[in-house]
C-alpha cells in the first residue's frame, strides 16, 4: 500500500493577502503525512510589472510573457511569493524548500509554439521528475513549487500553476496515493456564481461537457477542471476544488471523478 500525499494548489489573493495566507499555511502545516504546495501569484506579478512601467497583456486569461515580463514573473513567483511562503512555513515548523521546475530538473517544458496568439516565454509541461520529488518528500522536505519551468536548454518558462499542480500529481501517482486540492476563493464549482450554496458536489467527464455547453463552467475554471480530469484519468486518487479555508474538511467542495 502506497503512502498518502496531499498536493495543494493555491493562488489569487489567497497567497497575496496576509490574513488569508497565514490561515492557509496554518491549515497546510497541520495536514498529516506527505504534502506539497504549488502556488501562483499573478496579481502580484501584474502589480510589480506596473510599478516597473511594464505593460501586462492577458489573452483568454493567459499572460503573454515577453522578455521583460519573464524577468518580472521570475522575480515575483520564484522570489517574493515563493520565499515568503517558505519562510512562513519554516516559522510553523514545516521544513519547506522553494523550487521552480528548473531546480533539480523537476519539471521540464517546451515553449508553446506561436499560433493565432504568440504567448512568448510560456511553457507546456513535457515531464515531471517524480523520482526526484519523491526522494525529497521521503527525506522529510516539503516542496513549495513556483509556476516556472525550464526547457533543458537554459530558458525559464512561465507555466500555468493549475497545470503544474495537475502534472505534478500525475508524476507522483506512481509513488504515492495522491490527493490534489485546488484551493480558491469559492466553496467549489458553483451552479450560480453568486450563490455559495450551489456547490456542484461531483463532476465527471460527461457532466463537465454539459456544464461547459450551458455556460455554468467558463473562463479559468475550464482548464482547472480539465487538469483535474486528466489527473484522475492518470492515477491520481482524488481531486477536490474547494475554498482555501476548508482544508480541514475536504469532504466539502467539488470532487472530480472519472
Amino acid at each position: 500500500m502506497k503512502d498518502k500525499l496531499t498536493i495543494i494548489k493555491v493562488g489569487g489573493k489567497i497567497v497575496e493577502e496576509q490574513d488569508s495566507l497565514e490561515r492557509l499555511l496554518a491549515d497546510f502545516s497541520k495536514i498529516e503525512g506527505f504534502k506539497l504546495l504549488v502556488h501562483g501569484g499573478g496579481r502580484s506579478a501584474t502589480k510589480m510589472a506596473s510599478d516597473l512601467g511594464i505593460s501586462t497583456t492577458m489573452i483568454d486569461g493567459r499572460r503573454v510573457t515577453d522578455d521583460a515580463m519573464l524577468k518580472v514573473v521570475t522575480m515575483v513567483y520564484a522570489g517574493l511569493v515563493n520565499k515568503n511562503i517558505v519562510a512562513r512555513l519554516q516559522g510553523l515548523g514545516v521544513d519547506a524548500v522553494g523550487l521552480t521546475g528548473a531546480d533539480m530538473d523537476i519539471i521540464r517544458s517546451h515553449k508553446r509554439p506561436a499560433g493565432a496568439v504568440d504567448y512568448g516565454w510560456v511553457g507546456d509541461v513535457d515531464r515531471v521528475n517524480g523520482d526526484a520529488l519523491a526522494s525529497l518528500l521521503r527525506s522529510g522536505i516539503v516542496p513549495v513549487i513556483a509556476p516556472l519551468t525550464h526547457d533543458g536548454n537554459g530558458h525559464l518558462l512561465n507555466t500555468n500553476a493549475d497545470t503544474m499542480a495537475g502534472e505534478t500529481a500525475r508524476g507522483l501517482a506512481g509513488h504515492f496515493d495522491v490527493r490534489l486540492v485546488y484551493c480558491f476563493e469559492k466553496a467549489g464549482v458553483l451552479r450560480d456564481e453568486n450563490d455559495e450554496s450551489t456547490v456542484i458536489a461531483s463532476i465527471d467527464n460527461a457532466a463537465f461537457e454539459t456544464l461547459k455547453a450551458d455556460g455554468t463552467v467558463s473562463g479559468g475554471m475550464i482548464p482547472k477542471i480539465e487538469n483535474a480530469l486528466k489527473a484522475v484519468a492518470d492515477g491520481v486518487c482524488e481531486v477536490v476544488i474547494t475554498r482555501a479555508s476548508s482544508l480541514d474538511d475536504l469532504g466539502k467542495g467539488t470532487h472530480i471523478k472519472l
